[in-house]
């Protein structure tokens, strides 16, 4: 019986996301202090990361959360939007990508954003660095955005963790 609560607990602890890491980028461990859950980088500093945020059922849309990130980052920390478009997660979960662009110590640096909502989380999907390097490792990036998932996917979560699958 000990054994069995003990597995029950290791399938509900964990990432509430899966994700792939790419060729050319390597996981980095205990990332917690920076809010990431998951996070990867290259040698010449390209970023990959997930972190994920609470909300409650009557603050879960995406509609919001986008316009809300994107004033944060455009009013108040100054980055340009150069794109938003729709996308869908490796589960099918509807979310929005943005690009912003700005210029550190006058070089420029590009920065994605896509987000999610499930689980009662918002799910921030993040890859940046600078820009002459970001070209490079794109399809890495867009390859490891593609490979997310953030909807539980183990067969008996639905019954057993509801919304809250990997929260314990």
């Amino acid at each position: 019986m000990k054994r069995i609560l003990f597995l029950l607990l290791l399938i509900g602890c964990g990432r509430p996301f899966k994700v792939q890491t790419a060729p050319g980028f390597v996981e980095l461990e205990k990332q917690q202090d920076y809010d990431y859950q998951y996070r990867a980088t290259t040698p010449e500093g390209v970023v990959f990361g997930v972190k994920t945020v609470d909300v409650s059922d009557d603050k879960s849309d995406l509609d919001f959360w986008t316009k809300a990130v994107t004033l944060q980052l455009r009013d108040v920390q100054g980055y340009a939007l150069l794109d938003s478009t729709d996308v869908t997660s490796l589960d099918g979960t509807k979310g929005k990508t943005l690009r912003f662009g700005h210029d550190e110590d006058g070089k420029p640096f590009d920065y994605w954003l896509t987000l999610y909502v499930a689980q009662n989380r918002l799910f921030l999907v993040e890859a940046g660095g600078a820009k002459a390097p970001f070209e490079r490792f794109r399809p890495s990036v867009e390859w490891m955005e593609k490979s997310v998932k953030v909807k539980c996917s183990w067969p008996g979560s639905p019954v057993l963790f509801s919304r809250t699958c990997n929260r314990w």
